[in-house]
């Protein structure tokens, strides 16, 4: 089910995340019981009133062939402009309600799947990036659906009800038939309902899965083609796309069967109570009128009996999607933070520390200093980088890292993210400008001297707009190079009390490189800045210089002291 889009949305509130998809559709049913109800009862009086209408007919051709009195016909066709006037109010107004519910709760779910996938704390799914994208947009909506799939039920049974107490009362045998024929439709309807929701659940977990493999394609775009994995990479992505497709053809091919079915089957139960009436009317036991309301209910009912057997099939779909989004929002949290605040100073320490290659590392940053690290293996600094940045969970590496004296994991979240920044080699830019690329929140008063200090200056300088230069999607109208700069520029500008650099000028020319390692080291002077690096620029603007070999700290000491007395190191690091 569609819905138009709206506004006056809610925001997802403190409340706890339901731990299953029934707890979810419970949660949207209770929170909307009030436009429910009011929908419920309009489009029932939508309902009453369709149904009334070929009922009215008949009434009005049996008292004009017995009356045969003008003012009695106009005053049954005056009810009937009224009765049309309902039905098309009730309509229009039952419909504004349940749209504007359906459309806020699914705003409501895509803002709290959207949360998550956010926390700074990631949770224990096995869902990739662009998995949890398809369930915050396409399984929030379907799920939002049931607040609008519940009344839609609700008053097309009250239609049918009413339409077998019409025809009962002009013959028992018919209002038995709309009954049990109803029931005998409903029952196959229901068997086929679950193949839909089984169905649909693996097609929607496939075509997330496809999301996901183009999402991470687009990233690696640039260094496939650089070694020539592209072919490789879209074959992967082609072998899944083509699951996708095929399930996708499978759910349409029991939609298709489903759709069919409840068509045959309520024009089989038309034609039965049509062909009952004419056989009861030529029989003398109902009247002409009553003939003509029984083939009025009956080519009308189809409708409502159309609908009220696809709720259903909404009712699988959105149970569907709402055991999909209990994924992540019941999910774990990978860690739980602490409470804790660190110390003044910004002094960062890793004790120990064993994670992937790295063995036992140890080293103690004062607060203040410039420290440059020089991994000879890239592996081992993108794992430190990865603990530092509290990526990876406590419970999964040994050793302890301090920030401010205290151990990460005792500190909050807040407290972390308020003291340490770690900008990663592969930052993402976002689409916007470069003014809100750099001080995404808007609150920096740093930004003028971080876009001299990243030397993005010549960016700025070459477009009119200045900082308000619109940068696409992932930076894609960016050099290597400039969206490189103006990752750095955003780091500089949070001015964090502890900065760990991963990489920041892997893709600049040499001359650049120089005069951003001067400015870095002007521009962080007194303030704690660690830089994962084999730039020779970098390392000779650091205070001091640690050698992280095989996983462990292996020498330590000024550029130019490690250049003169130690080989491996000026083998390692001049270009």
């Amino acid at each position: 089910m569609t819905t138009p889009d709206t506004a006056g949305a809610r925001g997802p509130g403190p409340e706890a995340a339901p731990e299953t998809g029934s707890g979810i559709l419970r949660t949207a049913v209770r929170r909307n019981s009030g436009a429910m109800l009011w929908g419920t009862v309009l489009m029932g009086l939508y309902q009453a009133g369709e149904t009334a209408f070929p009922i009215a007919l008949g009434l009005i051709v049996e008292h004009t062939m017995r009356d045969r009195s003008l003012p009695a016909l106009a005053l049954s066709i005056a009810a009937l402009a009224v009765l049309i006037t309902v039905v098309s109010l009730s309509w229009r107004f039952g419909m504004r309600i349940l749209q504007k519910a359906n459309t806020t709760e699914a705003h409501h779910w895509r803002v709290r799947v959207a949360a998550c996938g956010l926390q700074p704390v990631a949770r224990d799914t096995d869902l990739k990036s662009g998995e949890v994208l398809t369930i915050a947009t396409e399984d929030a909506d379907q799920t939002a659906d049931i607040v609008e799939v519940v009344p839609m039920l609700i008053s097309s049974l009250l239609s049918v009800l009413i339409a077998a107490v019409a025809l009962s009362m002009a013959s028992l045998q018919l209002g038995a038939l709309v009954i049990a024929g109803t029931v005998a439709i409903l029952s196959v309807l229901s068997v086929m309902s679950k193949r839909i929701g089984s169905s649909t659940r693996e097609q929607q977990a496939r075509v997330a899965r496809a999301g996901a493999k183009v999402a991470d394609l687009i990233t690696g775009l640039r260094p496939l083609h650089g070694f020539g994995g592209n072919h490789a990479a879209f074959g992967s992505y082609r072998r899944v796309s083509t699951e996708a497709r095929r399930q996708a053809i499978t759910v349409a091919r029991v939609n298709g069967t489903y759709a069919g079915a409840a068509l045959g089957l309520n024009a089989v139960l038309a034609a039965s109570v049509t062909l009952t009436a004419g056989w009861l009317a030529y029989q003398g036991r109902i009247s002409i009128g009553e003939l003509v309301m029984a083939v009025g209910l009956a080519q009308f009912i189809m409708e409502p009996l159309k609908l009220f057997s696809d709720m259903p099939k909404y009712v699988m779909m959105a149970r569907a999607s709402a055991e999909r989004m209990a994924l992540v929002l019941s999910a774990p949290p990978v860690a739980e933070p602490g409470t804790e605040r660190p110390e003044p100073g910004g002094s960062l320490e890793v004790d120990r520390v064993r994670y992937g290659s790295l063995q036992g590392v140890k080293f103690h940053i004062p607060a203040g200093e410039f420290t440059a690290i020089a991994a000879y293996q890239p592996r081992a600094a993108a794992e430190l980088a990865a603990v530092l940045a509290v990526n990876v969970p406590p419970a999964a590496y040994e050793g302890a890292v301090r920030l401010g004296g205290r151990e990460l994991v005792d500190l909050s979240v807040e407290a972390v993210r308020a003291q340490l920044l770690v900008n990663p080699s592969d930052a993402e830019i976002f689409g916007g400008t470069l003014r809100s690329n750099i001080d995404p929140a808007g609150t920096s008063r740093m930004v003028a001297e971080a876009v001299e200090a990243s030397m993005l200056t010549d960016v700025v300088a070459l477009h009119r707009e200045g900082l308000e230069y619109e940068v696409r999607d992932r930076g894609s109208n960016l050099s290597g190079g400039q969206r490189q700069r103006l990752s750095l520029a955003r780091a500089l500008a949070a001015d964090a009390g502890v900065l760990v650099l991963h990489d920041p000028t892997t893709a600049v020319d040499a001359v650049t490189e120089q005069l951003v390692a001067r400015n870095l080291a002007a521009l962080r002077r007194g303030r704690t800045t660690v830089v994962l690096t084999s730039s020779p620029a970098l390392l000779d603007a650091a205070d001091r210089v640690l050698v992280l070999d095989d996983g462990v700290v292996t020498a330590e000491g000024t550029h130019r002291q490690l250049l003169a007395g130690d080989e491996a190191y000026r083998r390692a690091v001049t270009r």
